[in-house]
């Protein structure tokens, strides 16, 4: 049994879905950002060198052959160290004209995420939230007073939407609350069930912090939440998404996007680049034919058809008051 909780998902079969293949459309929007495919390379690498220059230029290629976007993992090791801006800028020169996002926490300042954006020509900028990574790090902050107010600077000062992203712990309501609150008009739930950063962070102490090991709202469910209690900001839907269908279910809990990155770096690892696009083109094939058997030729369409939700997620969303039997029902 998976974590993200898509497994509660399934999709009410449709026999007659009166739709044709090449009627259907990938395009779909992230706040002002205009995308030609609702799922995109999520942020990955992030502590520069040789490596991440070898990573960010695969996944660059990898990106640009395949039509989508792709966000760069944290820039702050190049705020720090101007000699590592190389390893971030290889990622615009090997995609100059696709969709990048620029990446740094939320401890970041204005003046830094301008910096950010300038480095690698960004079209967005995510903003990541992650708390528990931080405390779970031997060397990680303590301190995370003043996020949300230095969150609200940036949007009011860069001229490129800004996306703010959970690292794998997922978006409760209250935080989306917060978050649309001052003005943000993207969020990425990063929910529990991906790559999980307090056990990789708990590997580097030498004493285990394992309270946080299982800690974390499933994407499933924060993807709910977010879409409920965000308002009209677009939602992304990240953490354990690896397949068509996670994506398509992701999508028709009201994700307006799907981030992917765990599951891409490790085929890039494992069968290299080329592999990747192959992979990549099969996923969006495979998307295109839910959606025509689903009977919904858009993005829009596919986040209106009907589902069940069962499970721990049932169980989850009903305690926090959310219901969801309006997910069963056409929501047109």
């Amino acid at each position: 049994m998976r974590l993200s909780g898509f497994d509660d998902i399934k999709f009410v079969h449709q026999s007659l879905p009166e739709t044709s293949l090449e009627e259907i459309h990938l395009g779909t929007k992230i706040g002002e950002l205009v995308l030609s495919s609702p799922i995109f390379i999520n942020a990955m690498t992030g502590g520069g060198g040789e490596r991440t220059y070898e990573i960010n230029r695969k996944l660059a290629y990898a990106a640009r052959t395949a039509g989508i976007a792709m966000a760069v993992g944290s820039q702050m090791s190049a705020l720090k160290n101007k000699s590592e801006r190389n390893t971030y800028e290889v990622v615009r020169k090997e995609n100059p004209k696709g969709v990048i996002i620029a990446n740094l926490g939320s401890e970041a300042n204005v003046d830094q995420a301008r910096y950010a954006i300038e480095m690698i020509g960004a079209d967005a900028i995510q903003i990541h939230l992650n708390a528990v990574q931080e405390l779970t790090m031997p060397e990680g902050d303590r301190d995370f007073k003043g996020a949300l107010s230095r969150i609200e600077k940036i949007i009011a000062s860069v001229n490129v939407p800004v996306i703010v992203k959970e690292v794998g712990f997922g978006v409760s309501m209250e935080t989306a609350s917060k978050l649309v609150s001052i003005g943000v008009r993207a969020i990425d739930v990063g929910g529990y069930g991906g790559t999980n950063f307090a056990r990789i962070e708990n590997e580097r102490r030498h004493r285990l912090l394992s309270i946080f090991n299982d800690w974390g709202i499933p994407t499933a469910a924060s993807i709910v939440e977010a879409k409920e209690y965000g308002l009209n900001a677009s939602i992304i839907g990240s953490g354990g998404i690896q397949t068509s269908l996670d994506i398509a279910k992701a999508i028709a809990l009201g994700a307006d996007a799907v981030g992917m990155a765990g599951f891409l770096l490790r085929l890039l690892f494992e069968k290299g680049e080329d592999a990747l696009v192959e992979q990549i083109h099969f996923i969006l094939e495979e998307l295109a034919f839910l959606m025509t058997a689903l009977g919904t030729k858009t993005i829009k369409d596919l986040q209106n058809t009907p589902i069940v939700i069962s499970g721990a997620t049932h169980h989850w969303l009903s305690e926090r008051g959310i219901n969801t039997k309006k997910y069963s029902q056409y929501r047109k």
